[in-house]
């Protein structure tokens, strides 16, 4: 464990607080001319190490189970274009891009919750919680039961939705800052609104619109292929690397506005980027599979749990994010056979439990 001292920093307003400043420990590796370096910690590289294999396990008895049953010889075979017409339509076909999918829009979700919890300060801070999901839902809704798009557009609405949410919140904070209770405050207010509009939506459509927008709104990764696929994968591929670049200044920006002011950190543009990043990350997200609860606000915090990472730890995220979603998904499909069980539906029903346990948990420190 880290040392730990408190250190006392006034904000703009003239409030004085204090914060536990943590001594980071671990092996620094730089380049030779010292214009990179990166501080590599034991224990945050063996349980990354570990999530990386554990997802590896998952792919196998992904692409390998199921109706039919494939061998890890047949499934690498479909992968470089040498298998038989049957498993190469079992694996590239069908299970291939669901299993991208999954992994993509895990990481994906998990990346926006550690951004926004760390913006924040608050572990209430992810899409789902602050309305940005809620966001994504009005906008395809309004594709599905006003303009009757196809799925392409839906996604298109979806994205829109989100990122025009982002854009009434800062709107409504403009001027006062993007700090962390507030946002989450202002967030939740905006959710129920978009929530109640969700719900008239629906009121106002026919049977069929009804049944497709619930189907959408339920969070599903049935059906996905590989346009959803490279979607997401495109997305994670421009986004994450930002993010990451940007992890350095937001350790530094949860250290206080002060402190990180004195350390060269535009607070203000480094706030903004970052809460673009995160609304594009879970809009995107949102767009290819639907709203899936709840992996954006446990993935963050337990990868931060089992790294004891004193930063936003947003590699790790990402891989517990992506391990979630493909676990869940797996079990979705194997335990509920033949029925077809939403993975939003599974990710719903334990995030929810954990939800209830965070909540016990937070009020019992305040208590404290």
């Amino acid at each position: 464990m880290s040392p730990v001292s408190p250190v006392r920093e006034t904000d703009a307003s003239g409030a004085t607080t204090t914060r536990e400043a943590r001594v980071i420990s671990g092996l620094v590796l730089r380049t030779r001319k010292g214009g990179l370096s990166v501080r590599v910690q034991g224990r945050t590289l063996a349980v990354t190490t570990a999530m990386v294999a554990l997802l590896m396990v998952g792919m196998v008895v992904t692409l390998t189970s199921g109706d039919y049953e494939l061998s890890v010889g047949e499934v690498l075979q479909a992968v470089v274009g040498n298998g038989s017409g049957g498993a190469d339509f079992i694996v590239n076909t069908l299970r291939m891009p669901r299993l991208l999918t999954a992994m993509c829009v895990g990481a994906a979700l998990a990346v926006s919750g550690a951004i926004l919890q760390s913006l924040t300060g608050n572990a209430l801070g992810s899409p789902d919680i602050i309305g940005f999901t809620n966001g994504s839902a009005v906008g395809a809704l309004v594709v599905i039961i006003v303009l009757h798009g196809s799925m392409t557009q839906i996604a298109v609405g979806a994205l829109i939705g989100g990122l025009a949410t982002a854009v009434v919140m800062y709107l409504l904070m403009l001027g006062r800052g993007l700090q962390g209770f507030r946002l989450v405050v202002v967030g939740i207010g905006v959710s129920a609104l978009l929530l109640a509009v969700n719900s008239y939506l629906i009121t106002r459509a026919t049977w069929q619109e009804a049944l497709e927008a619930q189907a959408w709104l339920i969070g599903s990764l049935s059906n996905r292929g590989w346009p959803h696929a490279n979607a997401i994968l495109v997305a994670v591929a421009v986004l994450l690397p930002l993010a990451l670049a940007l992890s350095r200044r937001l350790s530094m920006v949860e250290m206080g506005d002060t402190t990180a002011m004195a350390l060269g950190v535009g607070v203000a543009r480094t706030r903004t980027a970052l809460l673009v990043i995160s609304v594009a990350l879970a809009a995107f997200a949102t767009a290819v599979t639907g709203p899936i609860w709840f992996i954006a606000l446990a993935a963050p915090q337990l990868a931060r749990k089992l790294t004891g990472a004193s930063g936003p730890a947003l590699l790790p995220a990402a891989l517990m994010g992506a391990l979630l979603l493909t676990a869940s998904d797996l079990l979705a499909q194997r335990l509920f056979a033949p029925a077809l069980l939403p993975v939003g539906t599974a990710t719903g029903i334990i995030g929810g439990l954990y939800l209830i346990w965070l909540l016990v948990t937070e009020s019992r420190k305040s208590r404290v």
